[in-house]
């Protein structure tokens, strides 16, 4: 088969790689995660994002470490693939499917939630679904005119949602004491929160999807992993730590920040953070609308999805047809009140995806009998076990609804290759 992503130009570079894991880390949680943490853990709450941050570390050596033996489109999908056949690849690529789509049919209605805190109209709900419409289709019509377009108009977004916080951090620890003590907290506390801040990480690997794309990937991935891991760690106990040092009593549950700044700034401080949480949704699901389209797009190069998947747009030169597909099931989903089950699962459906690219490393480098890093192999198995793990915490619920997202999945997959080999013949 011909390797369509040849046809991808690579226009994007360190920095615009590194706009994909930062925007998958950092989306609505972490204006919820201040006065969570505090009320769970009190002032260890910073620490507990560097825990969080080691937790899935080796999750993230092992996707630099796959990134370097491949340069196409997939990430995940590819390594699976590589490892241990087509079906597997394509498991891994339509749980994280399942997961995306289902996440930003509902991240589209938070932001659209923190933007109605601004604009009344917006809680009619007729309009408010009518926003979410014309966001999504907004995101998809900016993903299909090009790579350049969609990186740029995610660069500025990111920005819009990071200096905010960043303002409020310096202005909250320059203003106020910032001694704000130690203790450890109880154990029975820390597990209660120790996995809220694996699953704030979440989403580090979408630098991986879009490989054919990038220039110099096997290099470009490794670094914007690890240099963004360590960053978004850094900011994350930044905030916390402003939060403790402004306003740890002000409540706010989940507009945390949003109290916090009302005490440095009054109103106008609630408004500017209001605005950032929206773009900060907005950017992570600008972010899922550029990544996951290009995961399609390699399923269909590796013939688990029907080959229109891998379609180029001359016009544009990006994979059109996943990406109108994308947008198109989001919407879908978004009208869809009863998805709430679903959305439990995603987190689960992709720790399948996890679980399998830290087995593809060793297999992919026990195949190939070359001598690989020494640290290769704890790294995967370490992986492997913080994977499952974390796995073991979810409800039956959601195995239940992982079950089903298998089934479905298993039945497009046969038929692709059904209509693959009808092809062929």
């Amino acid at each position: 088969m011909e390797n369509k992503s040849a046809t991808l130009p690579r226009t994007v570079g360190f920095w615009g790689t590194a706009l994909f894991p930062v925007n998958g880390m950092i989306g609505s949680g972490i204006f919820a995660m201040p006065a969570i943490l505090v009320a769970a853990v009190g002032n260890f709450a910073p620490w507990m994002m560097l825990l969080g941050a080691l937790l899935i570390l080796p999750l993230a050596w092992v996707f630099a470490a796959l990134a370097m033996r491949f340069d196409g489109h997939g990430g995940p999908v590819l390594y699976a693939n590589a490892a241990f056949g087509k079906f597997f690849g394509f498991q891994s690529g339509w749980m994280r499917y399942a997961s995306a789509v289902v996440a930003v049919a509902a991240n589209t209605h938070v932001a659209i939630a923190y933007l109605a805190v601004l604009f009344p109209v917006l809680e009619d709900p007729l309009i408010g679904s009518a926003a979410v419409i014309a966001f999504i289709a907004f995101v998809t019509i900016i993903n299909l005119v090009g790579m350049r377009a969609s990186v740029g108009a995610l660069g500025l977004m990111t920005v819009m949602k990071l200096a905010p916080l960043a303002v409020l951090v310096v202005w909250g620890l320059a203003t106020r004491d910032p001694a704000i003590g130690f203790s450890l907290p109880e154990f029975s506390d820390f597990e209660s929160v120790v996995l809220l801040t694996f699953y704030a990480y979440m989403a580090f690997e979408n630098g991986n999807f879009p490989a054919g794309e990038l220039k110099n990937p096997r290099r470009t991935i490794p670094l914007a992993l690890m240099t963004t891991l360590a960053a978004v760690a850094l900011f994350y106990m930044a905030v916390i730590w402003a939060y403790l040092a402004i306003a740890p009593d002000a409540g706010g549950g989940e507009s945390a920040l949003a109290a916090a700044a009302n005490e440095v700034a009054g109103q106008a401080g609630v408004v500017v953070i209001s605005l950032a949480a929206a773009f900060s949704v907005a950017a992570n699901i600008l972010n899922g609308g550029i990544v996951v389209p290009r995961m399609t797009f390699g399923m269909a190069e590796q013939g688990t999805l029907p080959a229109a998947f891998a379609h180029v747009s001359p016009r544009f030169l990006t994979p059109d047809v996943s990406v109108l597909f994308y947008g198109g099931a989001a919407i879908l989903f978004s009208l869809w009140g009863g998805f709430a089950a679903l959305a439990v699962a995603s987190t689960l459906s992709r720790l399948v995806m996890y679980l399998l690219s830290a087995l593809a490393l060793p297999v992919l480098e026990r195949r190939d009998g070359g001598k690989a890093p020494w640290w290769h192999l704890p790294a995967a198995l370490l992986a492997v076990i913080a994977t499952v793990w974390v796995s073991t915490h979810a409800s039956a619920e959601a195995y239940q609804m992982l079950g089903l997202i298998f089934v479905v999945g298993t039945g497009l997959y046969f038929l692709a290759v059904r209509q693959n080999a009808a092809i062929e013949t």
